[in-house]
């Protein structure tokens, strides 16, 4: 099934949410396809990335996020466990663990419990190669007015340690798998 289409299921064409989901996506997808790109891996699917990128966040419109045009009942934390349910039912089992896993820079167990995030306690992070590219991915790039802009490496640096020790050496571990992931 093609991502767009997918979208434009959940998502009226032409709202706010449908825009700032499509240019976000769009962004991230293209991020990710070029962090795969400048990795030496033929078993790497770039044709998933690209797909899954496109789609994960497609839990968006479940969560409280005016801002973004989402008048739904959740938290937006809430998304990506909320869009992995989703996409299973549409039976799209790798594309799913995307959307969940995408979150912050993954998130254990451990840490859904100490911070009492309104999320199922299990773990939830990033463990193939392309879920973590497109994790990655998404760090550069937000929903707001200037979402098209990539942030730096150091500015998503900044936001990572915001969410603690244990993701900042998680996203670090990523990086040096990855390689140059900046512009």
């Amino acid at each position: 099934m093609n991502p767009v289409d997918i979208i434009n299921n959940y998502y009226k064409p032409g709202s706010l949410s449908h825009d700032i989901l499509m240019v976000h996506s769009e962004a991230v997808a293209r991020k990710a396809a070029k962090i795969a790109e400048g990795l030496d891996d033929p078993a790497i699917d770039r044709d998933f990335i690209y797909d899954a990128a496109k789609l994960h966040d497609i839990g968006i419109f479940y969560t409280d996020a005016p801002g973004i045009g989402c008048f739904g009942n959740y938290p937006y934390m809430c998304h990506g466990y909320l869009g992995r349910n989703l996409l299973e039912e549409l039976g799209m089992e790798k594309h799913a663990l995307v959307a969940e896993r995408h979150v912050g820079a993954g998130l254990t167990k451990k840490e859904i419990i100490e911070k009492d995030l309104p999320l199922p306690a299990r773990d939830m992070l990033p463990l193939t190669i392309e879920e973590i590219i497109i994790c990655v991915a998404d760090k550069f790039f937000s929903k707001n007015p200037d979402m098209k802009k990539e942030f730096s490496l150091s500015d998503v640096m900044a936001k990572i340690e915001t969410y603690g020790r244990e993701s900042m050496v998680r996203f670090e571990s990523w990086l040096k798998i990855l390689g140059d992931v900046h512009e």
